[in-house]
């Protein structure tokens, strides 16, 4: 009970500073630099920079000053044309001026860094992308801020928790919390799935599954953070998977791939692109279902305070303000739900790949 009222208390938290950040007039873009958020177009330019990744850390904007109160982040870019270069993300000040290094001149724009000329000119082509060239960006930013802020907690949650065993001691605090979730994703994720060779991949599966977890609930905290919403980051842990899973693959998995035992040699052919093709949708699978599901729910959250905003009725707000509360206690749900089928189905595309299959008599001649 004691758990389950502080993720409610979350929710609250979130819910609130949204909503009063929404109202008051957030940081909508890197461009814009303030203004009351009261129409369908600027609602929808926060929801879009809330969703986006940012080389500021924005903690609260002031919407009749324009104001920015935040962290600048370092900014770390390489120039084929300039070499490598490291500055604080204030210099760009929320994309309204221009940064030069060397006579060449950068600009911030929609969270990506361009090289303009000495008017900071973006122009576009006739399909209306950008022309101007970007150079490589190493910036550290909101998203790779959160990620090692779920880094170091993790390392600090397990070094507890291991210190414990390495003692022989029942673990306690916070650890009595870990060591069912860490039973759970053994007995009933890795065991099954897996089978007998479950202990080579545990380390992976319970990085992955707290790793996403609690960057999903650091995702519903006023600090705006958004990774599991960018698919860079879903694509990045769908290949390591990915990777696993084919080194992982015995004899038996490459030769279900490439000669299905068992049938027709000209059902062997077919089935062999189709297998192929198989090997690739199911990490994009993957990718795509945890990019969705957590994108969806911080759009749904949005877009309900948005009409509190909108509407501006006393009607209106009670009502979306308790559906916000709804959606977020069910994305709280979402959040741990997401985690587990990612490491599920991480666990049976590995089993899948060191399972020692029973070959199903010989190939069938084709008559």
């Amino acid at each position: 009970m004691q758990i389950i009222f502080r993720f409610t208390l979350l929710v609250l938290i979130f819910s609130s500073t949204s909503w009063a950040t929404l109202a008051k007039g957030g940081d909508k873009t890197d461009q814009d630099h303030g203004g009351q958020v009261d129409t369908k177009e600027e609602v929808n330019a926060y929801i879009n920079h809330h969703l986006d990744d940012s080389h500021y850390f924005n903690l609260y904007s002031d919407g009749e000053t324009g104001e920015h109160f935040g962290i600048p982040l370092p900014v770390i870019i390489y120039d084929f044309d300039n070499g490598l270069h490291l500055f604080s993300s204030s210099k760009f000040h929320h994309g309204e001026d221009l940064v030069e290094i060397d006579g060449q001149h950068y600009k911030l724009y929609h969270s990506k860094i361009y090289k303009t000329d000495a008017e900071g000119t973006i122009t576009y082509d006739e399909d209306g992308f950008v022309e101007n060239a970007k150079p490589l960006d190493f910036s550290i930013t909101k998203n790779l801020l959160g990620m090692i802020l779920a880094s170091v907690l993790l390392l600090w949650m397990f070094t507890s928790l291991a210190r414990s065993y390495k003692k022989g001691q029942i673990p306690k605090g916070f650890s009595r919390f870990l060591e069912p979730l860490v039973i759970y994703v053994r007995d009933d994720i890795a065991k099954p799935n897996i089978g007998p060779k479950y202990k080579k991949y545990m380390s992976f599966l319970l990085t992955v599954f707290f790793f996403i977890w609690l960057l999903n609930l650091l995702g519903m905290t006023p600090l705006g953070f958004n990774v599991t919403g960018n698919i860079a980051v879903t694509f990045a842990l769908a290949l390591v998977t990915f990777i696993i899973v084919q080194f992982s693959g015995n004899k038996h998995y490459w030769k279900h791939i490439f000669w299905m035992p068992g049938v027709p040699v000209l059902m062997k052919i077919v089935l062999m692109p189709i297998e192929i093709l198989g090997m690739f949708t199911k990490p994009f699978a993957l990718m795509i279902r945890l990019f969705a599901n957590m994108t969806a729910g911080h759009v749904v959250i949005m877009s309900l305070l948005g009409l509190i905003v909108i509407m501006q009725n006393w009607i209106a707000g009670p009502a979306f303000f308790g559906f916000t509360i709804m959606i977020s206690v069910i994305e709280l749900l979402v959040a741990f739900l997401q985690a587990y089928i990612f490491t599920l189905l991480s666990a049976l595309y590995i089993g899948m790949a060191v399972e020692d299959h029973d070959d199903h008599g010989e190939d069938v001649p084709v008559v």
